[in-house]
């Protein structure tokens, strides 16, 4: 008789305002610094998992669509997390995941990918993680999955050598408060270079790479106090500037490269006009070339129609402070 193990989670992406760039130890997604970020109700992750001892193999659906054996590789080496903990190692999954995000286009949707299946497993397995260490194991698919995992400002800490389960997310305040970002999606396609070939590029190869660490060390040292102070205006020049130096890297790497396109600064540009008028708003962006504007949420549909001139309406999306990841209702 077939025994089957089921659960479903959702997990909302995350974008970093003191970003992470750069990891120390490759096999355990251990990062060179700690990280900020804030979790967002736009785009998100829903991923059901089904352990059933009647599989001879893992399988993998994202979209619809049965994954090449690649893809699922990746899936079934992090399921082994949680087969290992649960001392089940020969207990195959299928794993059914809809991104309601584009995917590997800079949006965060391993982020959110990684997390939600890191919430079913450990449901479906029944191994009643607290949400550090699960965000431990997140973190071993995707590291800033290990944000996903929860709402509002989130701080990821960087932990010490290669101690893992010193490097876990933790949440830093609710931002429950007058905030909201607006993306401009300049290219829903995948990008061309990897985020994780992109960081270890920047790193062997920049220059500037040396004095990444102690960049985000001040970064952070300055952010959280305006994060509770709710001083949007602090956070948002400490956080544009932290994204600068991140893509100022790879810009100086060598080869050159970059994750912007020509529309991208045009975004930026528009974003820059809005501070002149007097509108708080400001600029991160991530391993790809779509923008993304934090700003005041009463101000969001103003600052979304000024890019109206340039972007088509479904191009520019206006995102709240999101909720943790959750269990879906079992239909």
């Amino acid at each position: 008789m077939n025994e089957i193990h089921s659960a479903g989670y959702r997990a909302h992406t995350n974008i970093a305002l003191i970003k992470y760039w750069g990891k120390r130890n490759k096999e355990l997604f251990l990062p060179v610094t700690s990280s900020l970020s804030l979790t967002l109700d736009a785009f998100y992750t829903d991923t059901h998992v089904e352990f059933d001892t009647s599989l001879t193999g893992d399988v993998f659906y994202l979209g619809g669509e049965l994954q090449n054996e690649a893809n699922t590789a990746k899936v079934s080496r992090f399921l082994d997390l949680f087969r290992e903990t649960a001392g089940k190692p020969n207990l195959y999954a299928k794993v059914t995941s809809v991104n309601h995000v584009p995917t590997a286009a800079g949006l965060a949707s391993s982020a959110s990918a990684f997390a939600a299946l890191a919430g079913a497993c450990n449901l479906a397995l029944d191994l009643q993680l607290d949400a550090q260490t699960l965000s431990t194991y997140a973190r071993q698919g995707s590291g800033s999955a290990s944000r996903s995992l929860l709402g509002g400002f989130v701080e990821w800490h960087k932990g010490e050598g290669d101690e893992s389960a010193s490097s876990y997310a933790e949440a830093f305040d609710d931002a429950d408060w007058d905030l909201a970002m607006v993306f401009v999606i300049i290219n829903r396609n995948a990008k061309k270079i990897d985020s994780r070939l992109g960081m270890e590029h920047t790193n062997q190869t920049s220059p500037f790479y040396a004095l990444w660490p102690k960049e985000v060390e001040k970064d952070l040292a300055m952010i959280k106090p305006a994060i509770k102070a709710h001083d949007l205006d602090t956070v948002g020049q400490i956080a544009e500037h932290n994204a600068m130096k991140m893509h100022a890297m790879t810009i100086a790497a060598k080869p050159s490269f970059t994750y912007w396109e020509p529309a991208s600064i045009e975004a930026m540009t528009i974003v820059r006009e809005l501070r002149e008028q007097g509108i708080p708003a400001y600029i991160t962006m991530d391993a790809g070339p779509n923008v993304k504007v934090l700003c005041r949420a009463s101000q969001a549909e103003t600052i979304k129609a000024a890019f109206a001139p340039r972007f088509g309406a479904d191009q520019v999306v206006i995102a709240k402070p999101g909720p943790a990841a959750h269990p879906l209702e079992k239909e």
